[in-house]
């Protein structure tokens, strides 16, 4: 069979329109590679150069009331690695930057595709792109017609007279296309590597591994399914006819099918139901029973009680600043009601769509892509808890500045020093570790190991009982 596939390989190098496809696919992939790495690194810079502006401005304020140094607030940058230039997944869409500031919780801002005519249908041209529409093509064009060719030119009666099997002879087809594959996912991941490794961890190193591993499981899906049709209709026609169809199902139809499909099954509210909602709850309660007016007057009467004195006036801390904090905590609970349903069912969706990955295997790779990438969901929404956690602490750090740091109720002249601003510490983004998120991904790994092997299993079974005259 090595034979067979150092032969296969001679007979692909002697076609100069192979060579010139190779040539013209390796370069574009490098190319583009390389762009996006010079992109994501201008991203990077230009975001380090708006968090310190933005730091020399609060480290530079003025002596002021904690109260309305809340509602200047401060920004979360969800931060870009080296990885993002692989795949965008949903960045282009969801934004990277984050006002944080007292009694609300914003969205995302600035995304690209709000921004920018460049984002098309398919996104910013990333290797991710070639990866999962161009570089399939030309596999399923180098494969069709690899086992008909021989068997019209009368080489492959030569080579079982010779003793070879049809079963070795096919696989060795398949196997000395996959390298093509794997041989454009290793130069890319190795470009990554020459150009980001200021950056290299063992948690970069296990995603690019992941990465290649899931794109050649899904190359090798194909080229098996191109192959065996060829094997099954011993006609080129009707075999590059059927695997193209099958692949325009796959990348074009049924994503759009089933994403339609998932949405209709847990739809989520609009926005302005989602918000009156939330409205509704701050104000007159979670439970429906107890009114902003009744928590307040309870939070008094406790107060007063904790400090021994009759009125707010006579209390020794600033009443306002302790009501803000409690008022801002019964935010964070109707915030992780509502919040929470939400991103519980956005993982449902998720979770109901990763399922589609038992009949397209295109479904499994674009997800274990971004995954890998940290560009899906699951790493949005992960960077959204930690901006809104970093939030409270920011909050609750000025309420209680303003609440005990030596005002008194009414006194609305004080202010807190440069200093005390300068103490806040800057929101940091943990990136996190892919093993940590490995259970969210098990059902596409799953899936495109079954497609992959149920398919050379199918392959296997059909050369063995095919008889070839």
């Amino acid at each position: 069979m090595k034979n067979i596939v150092i032969n296969e390989w001679k007979g692909l190098f002697r076609n100069r329109l192979f060579l010139v496809l190779v040539c013209i696919f390796t370069i574009a992939l490098l190319l583009t590679t390389y762009l996006g790495i010079l992109q994501n690194n201008t991203q990077i810079l230009a975001q380090k150069e708006a968090q310190e502006h933005i730091r020399e401005q609060w480290d530079s304020m003025d002596p002021t009331n904690p109260h309305r140094a809340a509602h200047f607030g401060s920004y979360a940058f969800k931060p870009t690695n080296l990885l993002n230039s692989l795949d965008e997944g949903i960045n282009a869409v969801t934004g990277n930057v984050l006002r944080l500031e007292g009694h609300t919780q914003n969205d995302v801002m600035f995304s690209e595709a709000s921004q920018s005519l460049l984002i098309s249908k398919f996104g910013k041209l990333k290797p991710s792109l070639l990866f999962q529409f161009i570089i399939p093509l030309f596999l399923i064009f180098l494969s069709f017609n690899s086992y008909i060719a021989e068997r019209e030119s009368g080489r492959l009666k030569l080579l079982l007279v010779q003793g070879a099997s049809l079963k070795k002879i096919v696989f060795s087809k398949v196997f000395s296309i996959w390298i093509i594959g794997l041989l454009l996912l290793i130069s890319t991941t190795f470009v990554q590597l020459i150009f980001n490794t200021y950056d290299l961890s063992f948690d970069a190193i296990f995603r690019l591994i992941l990465f290649v591993c899931s794109y050649g499981c899904y190359y090798l899906t194909l080229i098996t399914l191109t192959v065996l049709l060829s094997l099954i209709f011993k006609n080129a026609t009707g075999a590059l006819s059927l695997s193209i169809v099958i692949w325009v199902m796959w990348t074009v139809f049924l994503p759009k099918i089933i994403g339609n499909t998932v949405e209709k099954i847990s739809p989520f509210p609009t926005r302005v139901e989602f918000q009156n909602a939330m409205d509704v709850d701050r104000s007159k309660g979670i439970d429906g029973h107890n009114p902003s007016g009744d928590r307040k007057k309870e939070l008094e009467e406790k107060t007063l009680a904790k400090y021994q004195v009759n009125s707010v006036s006579e209390l020794p801390v600033n009443f306002s600043g302790i009501l803000m904090q409690a008022d801002e905590e019964y935010g964070n609970d109707v915030w992780d009601k509502h919040f929470g349903s939400l991103y519980k069912q956005l993982q449902i969706q998720k979770r109901n769509y990763q399922l589609s990955g038992f009949f397209n295997p295109f479904a499994s790779v674009q997800s274990l892509s971004m995954g890998t990438a940290g560009t899906d969901m699951f790493h949005h929404l992960d960077f959204l808890k930690q901006a809104e956690n970093y939030r409270r602490f920011f909050i609750k750090k000025l309420n209680d500045e303003y609440a005990f740091g030596g005002s008194k109720t009414g006194d609305r002249s004080w202010k807190a020093d440069t200093k005390f601003f300068q103490s806040v510490k800057d929101f940091s983004y943990t990136f996190p570790v892919f093993l940590s998120f490995l259970s969210k991904y098990i059902l596409d790994i799953l899936f495109l190991f079954i497609w992959s092997v149920c398919l050379l299993f199918w392959l296997k079974y059909s050369s063995e009982k095919t008889i070839f005259l």
